[in-house]
């Protein structure tokens, strides 16, 4: 036995059972105990980036960590990005990054680099292994980090501690932690908060807006006359039709501002304040009132349930309530408009045809109307970008289709976003992954386009027009998922989308369409 076969021991002992990869030379001893153990699944991504986006799909649906192989410092750095928004998603995920073997690195070879440097700020737990004989119990240390929310952590592993000959030896479990314990203050503030007469939201985050706390979240809000809320964007939150409607925070600082300025107490569970995405001149930062009453009832890490049970109970109400009907429920039989497509009528198609049990990501970004439906949708996942470096949705969904075989997974894509990590679709097909993905083309960095206006540049001159836009020339994107070995099709008309999504909706494997927009 080596130390990389006591570390791919570990893992599996602790359930860790998915390695998306992308190895390189110092990661050979590693490739080869992970090919020795037929119970791992390895996953090939073709960036970095790619891989550790699906670790982050596949952790949000399982419920547990995978493991990422990553090929020494400038892998890991190709990687940040999307370990950024898997550590803002509070997603569980085990890192192992490969590295000269520790007496090389005296000698400064090309890929030597400060790989603790790297990961640190996108990482909750680093840790580099200096003696193969301790391998599972570092191992052992970074599964019980990661399942520790927030969970992103990075073990480094040296060429000599791989190939290092170790006792052999039997691997046990770990105990998972327990969560912290819910504050009796803090119930009791946020009960006399909800009894006071004051304008009260419920800001839900993190397994908060799973059907049953959610659930519980709305009988409080009935009882006392409170809203039912989240944030803009969200690791995974169980929506559609029978479960509990919410608002979303906006993203647009104004209009934030404006949906909360009524909010007197926020009592935040699984969240925090909601705040601007970006500084903007004589705007502010938080988008809540200043003399808003903040009361944080549980955070991510603590069981969220069981807080809102409390709460639940001092306050007197009951655990289940009649829903409430939604407000706009015509929407779910009225065809949407026919003619060219609009980021609305693509929303519409998709919210009265998905599956129930389906699962979306959606990386729209400006073009992210769905969310607007999904309450009227079937019951499905929703799987968002949550740290706003954008490039996750192809590879997020990639993720979720590995954890959840069963299930139809449909990704909500804008093109330029979807460039950053369009590698994805070769995975896709490669592991025959039952993903459709929906592009909505519109040949530019929409969001960027409204930031310039934010600003106060009301027109672009060209400088700035051929940095917004990729038009000239246009991304075709059905021969790029074609060159990646995915079939695809391009639609203009909402009745061209309607009739190829239907017909997707049939088949199982990858499936792309463009949806070119005006």
């Amino acid at each position: 036995m080596n130390g990389a076969d006591l570390l791919c021991d570990t893992l599996l002992a602790h359930d860790v059972d998915v390695c998306f990869a992308n190895p390189g030379t110092s990661e050979m001893h590693f490739v080869a105990a992970l090919d020795a153990k037929p119970r791992m699944r390895c996953v090939l991504g073709l960036f970095e980036g790619v891989v550790t986006a699906a670790a982050d799909g596949y952790a949000r649906m399982a419920d547990k960590p995978a493991a990422t192989l990553l090929h020494t410092g400038p892998g890991l750095a190709n990687s940040l990005a999307n370990m950024h928004n898997a550590r803002r998603a509070k997603t569980p995920m085990i890192n192992v990054v490969g590295d000269h073997a520790s007496y090389h690195l005296q000698h400064d070879a090309p890929l030597t680099s400060d790989i603790e440097s790297l990961a640190k700020p996108m990482s909750n737990w680093v840790r580099r292994i200096i003696n193969a004989e301790t391998i599972d119990e570092d191992a052992a240390a970074a599964w019980r980090a990661a399942v520790s929310l927030p969970g992103v952590t990075t073990l480094i592993l040296p060429g000599d501690m791989a190939w290092g000959t170790v006792t052999p030896r039997s691997i046990k479990r770990s105990e998972r932690p327990k969560p912290p314990g819910i504050d009796e203050k803090t119930v009791k503030a946020a009960a006399a908060a909800l009894r006071s007469g004051k304008r009260v939201a419920l800001l839900l985050g993190g397994r908060a807006l799973r059907v049953e706390p959610l659930s519980v979240a709305d009988a409080i809000a009935q009882t006392a006359n409170a809203r039912v809320m989240a944030p803009t964007s969200n690791a995974r939150a169980e929506r559609g039709r029978g479960r509990v409607a919410y608002e979303r925070v906006p993203y647009v600082v104004d209009v934030a501002v404006e949906a909360l300025k009524d909010v007197d107490v926020m009592i935040m569970v699984g969240a925090t304040v909601p705040v601007a995405f970006f500084a903007y001149p004589g705007k502010p930062g938080r988008v809540v009132r200043n003399d808003c009453e903040l009361i944080t009832l549980a955070a991510a890490g603590q069981d969220l349930t069981a807080a809102l049970e409390w709460l639940a109970d001092e306050v007197g109400a009951p655990r289940k309530v009649q829903l409430r009907p939604a407000p706009d429920a015509e929407a779910l039989t009225a065809a949407a408009p026919s003619g060219p497509l609009t980021a609305d009528a693509i929303a519409r198609v998709v919210m009265q045809r998905v599956p129930e049990n389906a699962i979306l990501c959606d990386e729209a970004v400006t073009s992210g109307a769905f969310h607007n439906y999904a309450h009227l949708a079937a019951p499905h996942d929703m799987l968002a970008l949550t740290g706003g470096s954008i490039g996750i949705g192809l590879p997020l969904a990639t993720g979720a289709a590995v954890a959840c075989p069963d299930r139809k997974v449909i990704g909500l894509q804008a093109d330029g976003s979807g460039m950053y990590t369009v590698q994805a679709l070769w995975t896709q097909a490669r592991e025959q992954l039952d993903v459709i993905s929906i592009i909505y083309s519109n040949r530019a960095y929409a969001i960027l386009q409204g930031e310039m206006r934010n600003v106060g540049v009301k027109e672009f001159g060209r400088n700035a027009e051929r940095m917004l836009g990729f038009d000239d020339p246009a991304l075709d994107w059905v021969s790029i998922a074609k060159g990646m070995g995915v079939e695809g099709v391009r639609v203009t008309t909402t009745d061209e989308l309607a009739t190829v999504f239907e017909a997707a909706l049939k088949r199982r494997g990858p499936f792309l369409i463009e949806a070119v927009m005006p």
